[in-house]
């Protein structure tokens, strides 16, 4: 039977998603925990606009990545690029209001660079931030367009990002890529697999290039936990899809294999508006 002393214990743990804390005789041990939440805004500002900095104060996140931006910081608030108790950063596209992502953080990270390939790079698409041994990429993958018109480039964009995360995964690093991954992996991603298996997002490359993803030493961090349907990221505006939960898995939190066992929980969050995406959060032991 566990001692009163152990049973507060227990009670601490579990309304705190922050520590986890053991007793044993007169010791604690404390181990800390890292949640990180990822979401496409579809706009900055318009998220703002709908509650996007009071939903980020509340979830208490450590690190808070943001996709598709669409601004440059010096069109931002200070409410927006300096919230109390957060530092900022901004990976703009050339081309104003268009694609681009941001990370929020409790602290700064060690380091902080974008892709490192100017095509990409110019599209603001990707943000590598490494916290001691943790290396986070948050993405927001090319749409392939219509007849596979940018396929050729979001293929060669994956291929730059697997480079990445594979080389920061040989450095003994944990890694987390993130984002809005523009691709549902397999027909359960995806409320009407059929009726889209010519349409962006569900092309046979985009689906092969993430089965070499998963299959190249990587995981998908939600189906660790969550193996069921009918669980999206994406709905378009059109038709009430959102109400009918006729959407997308876009979104995704992936870690290298060999960090897996440090993933406490991975989760989607559709309860979530302001944008046509929901956020997804990963918990891992920081």
């Amino acid at each position: 039977m566990a001692s009163s002393r152990d049973a507060a214990f227990s009670i601490i743990c579990e309304s705190s998603v922050r520590t986890i804390c053991f007793a044993s005789d007169d010791t604690v041990i404390i181990l800390g925990f890292m949640k990180i939440i990822s979401w496409n805004v579809n706009g900055v500002r318009a998220a703002h606009k709908k509650g996007l900095m009071d939903y980020m104060a509340a979830t208490d996140a450590d690190v808070f990545c943001i996709q598709e931006t669409k601004a440059h910081l010096e069109q931002l608030s200070k409410e927006i690029y300096a919230p109390e108790g957060y530092q900022s950063w901004w990976q703009s596209a050339e081309r104003r209001g268009y694609s681009g992502t941001a990370i929020w953080a409790k602290r700064e990270p060690d380091s902080l660079e974008p892709l490192g390939v100017e095509e990409f790079d110019n599209e603001g698409r990707m943000q590598v931030a490494v916290f001691g041994d943790m290396a986070i990429l948050n993405g927001y993958f090319p749409n392939s367009q219509a007849e596979g018109a940018r396929l050729t480039y979001k293929l060669g964009f994956n291929a730059a990002v697997k480079q990445r995360a594979d080389a920061l995964a040989a450095e003994g690093k944990t890694v987390i890529v993130t984002g809005d991954f523009n691709v549902s992996h397999k027909p359960i991603d995806l409320a009407r697999p059929k009726e889209n298996e010519g349409n962006p997002g569900y092309l046979p490359e985009e689906r092969a290039w993430m089965d070499s993803f998963i299959d190249g030493g990587w995981t998908d961090t939600f189906r660790m936990f969550d193996e069921g349907p009918e669980n999206y990221t994406w709905w378009s505006y059109r038709g009430g899809a959102r109400s009918r939960n006729v959407g997308w898995r876009l979104d995704y939190f992936c870690v290298n294999d060999a960090s897996t066992q440090r993933v406490r929980s991975s989760v989607i969050h559709p309860e979530v508006t302001g944008s046509d995406h929901c956020p997804i959060s990963l918990v891992i032991d920081g």
